[in-house]
């Protein structure tokens, strides 16, 4: 399965340098608003602790990639230019860039921290723009923007549901184009108690309510701090963190700073991961440039744990997404395919995923012919309906 997160934001937050950093795509990055015209999308990495080294073997990865013990997963990225207020209106091209967030599952909002930018995105002194109000301005938009897409002719749209015994099937068909699953709406219509209400005595207030619902559900938020090594940032990081506790994961960034330590690491002048505490020069610097590693030692590295670039990217899929990374192989013993590759491919799933269903996920014949499945690690069998856990390595037995 696809899976994708949006990074979003106003204009000149650092969204395009936070894609740049996660992807090491060569995308424009300058401080002036829509310097992303199209939506820029890329592969970034999920980083989990490979089960190589647990097992005792040295693997060959086919669809990701293992550095020192660490498997990098790929997930796709979705930069999609800043949006301004009334975007969902068709402002600053508000609504072509809206409409690349389609088929995102989750939503990275990166903010300026520092308040260095008004609601525009134009520069302004740090620490005089709340970045409380960019949330509260995204979240109206996202939600503005789903609203306009249902209500276009809601009363007739509502008469037909009246007649319908499965409201959510339906209104599935018709939100079909924005990877809304017919759970999300199941759980959205229960939450605010309109499961037996019949849509054509939904108030104006009841239909808002339930999109505003849906969006939090089918579009979950993470928030990417950035600018954090910036003086104005801590003290709004710490009030976003309590303010948005239990509702918004909260990671301080500094994409600035990951963007600069991949490219030295690239040119074999450090040794860095991403999602490092730290790094080790092993090449030549100039004086400059080792005043650059130094600051963002110092004021990002030694005071926020890491750049949260890849922290945020793990977050949202391993943490808001609640998916899973399970490693099939052919042979249980060897840990290899048909091809004698070792612990080859991992796969991101959904929390809750059976046995069969991730056997489906590999081939249809897989889930067709589904027998049973092993956990190699423990060489116990397991039912069609076992649902799988985080790092498991994982052999399909189906007939032939």
């Amino acid at each position: 399965m696809t899976v994708q997160a949006g990074v979003v934001g106003k204009p000149n937050v650092g969204k395009s340098t936070f894609f740049a950093a996660a992807t090491l795509v060569d995308v424009k990055i300058a401080p002036y608003p829509f310097t992303t015209i199209e939506a820029n999308k890329g592969v970034g990495y999920v980083k989990i602790k490979c089960v190589c080294r647990e097992l005792g073997v040295k693997d060959s990865p086919v669809n990701s990639v293992c550095i020192d013990g660490w498997r990098f997963v790929p997930v796709e990225l979705i930069d999609v230019a800043g949006l301004v207020p009334d975007a969902w209106q068709g402002r600053g091209l508000g609504n072509r860039f809206l409409d690349e967030l389609r088929r995102a599952n989750v939503l990275i909002h990166v903010i300026d921290a520092a308040g260095a930018t008004d609601i525009e995105g134009r520069p302004v002194k740090p620490g005089t723009h709340d970045p409380m109000e960019d949330l509260q301005f995204l979240e109206r938009e996202i939600t503005m923007w789903m609203y306009q897409i249902i209500s276009k002719d809601w009363p007739r749209t509502a008469k037909a549901l009246d007649l319908k015994s499965n409201i959510a099937k339906e209104l599935s068909k018709k939100l079909s184009g924005l990877g809304i699953t017919i759970a999300d709406i199941e759980s959205a219509l229960s939450e605010i108690s309109l499961l037996r209400k019949k849509p054509s005595k939904w108030t104006e207030d009841e239909l808002k309510n339930f999109i505003h619902v849906l969006r939090e559900k089918s579009k979950p938020i993470i928030i990417a701090a950035n600018k954090s090594d910036l003086p104005a940032a801590e003290d709004n990081i710490k009030r976003l963190r309590k303010e948005l506790s239990g509702k918004y994961l909260v990671i301080p960034t500094s994409a600035e700073s990951e963007l600069a330590l991949r490219k030295a690491a690239s040119k074999n002048l450090i040794k860095y991961l991403p999602g490092d505490s730290d790094f080790e020069i092993i090449g030549e610097v100039t004086p400059k440039q080792q005043k650059v590693l130094e600051y963002i030692r110092e004021r990002v590295l030694k005071k926020w744990g890491s750049t949260g670039v890849q922290q945020v990217i793990n977050a949202a899929f391993l943490d808001v997404l609640e998916m899973l990374a399970v490693f099939p192989v052919e042979n249980e013993n060897k840990y290899t395919d048909h091809h004698g590759r070792v612990l080859p491919d991992v796969y991101l799933v959904p929390k809750g995923t059976t046995a069969r269903e991730f056997a489906y996920m590999i081939h249809t014949d897989l889930g067709e012919k589904f027998i049973s499945a092993v956990d190699v690690k423990t060489k116990k069998r397991l039912s069609a309906d076992f649902k799988l856990e985080h790092r498991m390595v994982i052999k399909i037995i189906a007939g032939r």
